[in-house]
């Protein structure tokens, strides 16, 4: 049975030099780099490497960069941060980001008073930016925007650049998801000013479980994890080494190829869109995600013509990785948080698909999941 990844957004499948990094590292990099002796130096080494190669990829310096265990975390960092440390008041946000930035910011509208508002979307699930200038120009105290680069169920793509002109222009923070942006679309943060993004390995084909924040330099960070002085007190915690220097692998690679790459992954999603209006089924595409311009090239998210339950489930039966929404979502009855926001209940209720695509694709495994889709639609 043919076996087809098409779960991308959610994680990516290791680069093979990847792995062969995390595993010489793993061998030969065993030292605790907090250790003063030479294995504890030489894994310090490896780690503050990582850092500078990190921090030189987005135009910053080494100390603003801080190695946590994913995006969530990062996430959780940023935002306690911004207000247990830089007195934020107001937080803009909207309903649809990750659960990683909607749960943190309800958590801290309930433990603190932090005003929360929720800038208006269209029914594509774009950001209203005369709205969000608004709650801006109206904010009389400290405040932070949060708004993901890249949405990770509909890949709308935020306008960054347009966002840090109306934060630095009202004097407001901003905090960005970047997840499914880095490591496929450059970002030079001396040109678009975002003051705190992250990233998560394993969504460029590197390993789970390790990922980075960016802080702007000048702001101090309490740490969410109390013990110890690790990453200079900004996060307790014995380094992950290996992983750390595999993410920087995987990073170094992503973006040496990220032209061709993204050139190929366009391709394949352009074809794939073709053949799915050929089929001459009621099909629609969620949010932006089949506009090349305005969606990324990685995410497409279907709508098909009726509530198909079993969809997903006979998809894999086929041999097919495809997902209902975000991967964190899994075995929730309550369907897409971001859907549910953007579409009526009538068209809510219908089966949506996310398909995400990668460098590891070939039109031929396409060609095959459209024979597929025909078939159970």
């Amino acid at each position: 049975m043919n076996t087809i990844y098409l779960d991308n957004a959610a994680t990516t499948p290791i680069d093979s030099d990847v792995i062969i990094t995390i595993t010489e590292v793993m061998k030969e990099v065993y030292g605790n780099p907090s250790s003063t002796h030479q294995f504890g130096r030489k894994a310090k080494t490896v780690v503050e490497e990582a850092r500078k190669s990190i921090a030189k990829h987005f135009n910053v310096t080494a100390s603003e960069i801080v190695f946590t265990a994913g995006g969530s975390e990062a996430d959780n960092l940023i935002l306690r941060n911004a207000v247990e440390n830089l007195q934020v008041k107001h937080i803009i946000s909207s309903k649809i980001e990750h659960h990683a930035v909607l749960h943190t910011i309800e958590a801290i509208a309930n433990e603190f008073d932090v005003k929360v508002s929720y800038v208006n979307l269209n029914k594509k699930g774009e950001v209203d930016y005369k709205h969000l200038e608004e709650l801006l120009e109206q904010s009389s105290e400290k405040t932070l925007v949060s708004l993901m680069y890249i949405n990770n169920e509909l890949g709308n793509i935020l306008d960054i650049k347009k966002v840090c002109s109306l934060c630095t222009e009202y004097n407001a923070l901003f905090h960005s998801d970047t997840v499914q942006a880095i490591g496929h679309y450059p970002i030079d943060l001396q040109e678009t000013p975002i003051d705190f993004m992250v990233a998560s390995a394993h969504k460029f084909h590197g390993p789970k479980g390790v990922g980075f924040a960016i802080f702007k330099k000048g702001f101090g960070i309490k740490p969410l994890l109390i013990g110890g002085e690790q990453e200079r007190g900004a996060r307790a915690g014995t380094e992950n080494v290996h992983n750390i220097a595999g993410m920087q692998k995987a990073l170094d690679i992503a973006i040496a190829n990220l032209d061709k790459d993204a050139k190929y992954i366009s391709e394949l999603k352009k074809y794939f869109i073709d053949e799915l209006n050929d089929l001459d089924i009621d099909i629609h595409f969620n949010g932006c995600s089949a506009d090349p311009d305005k969606g990324s090239y990685i995410i497409l998210n279907v709508r098909l013509p009726k509530d198909l339950p079993m969809f997903l489930f006979n998809l894999d039966l086929k041999g097919i990785a495809a997902s209902g929404g975000s991967a964190c979502q899994s075995g929730s009855n309550k369907g897409s948080h971001v859907l549910n926001t953007i579409l009526s209940q009538s068209e809510a209720n219908k089966t949506s698909v996310r398909f995400s695509f990668s460098k590891f694709i070939t039109k031929e495994e396409l060609d095959y999941t459209i024979e597929i889709i025909k078939g159970l639609v």
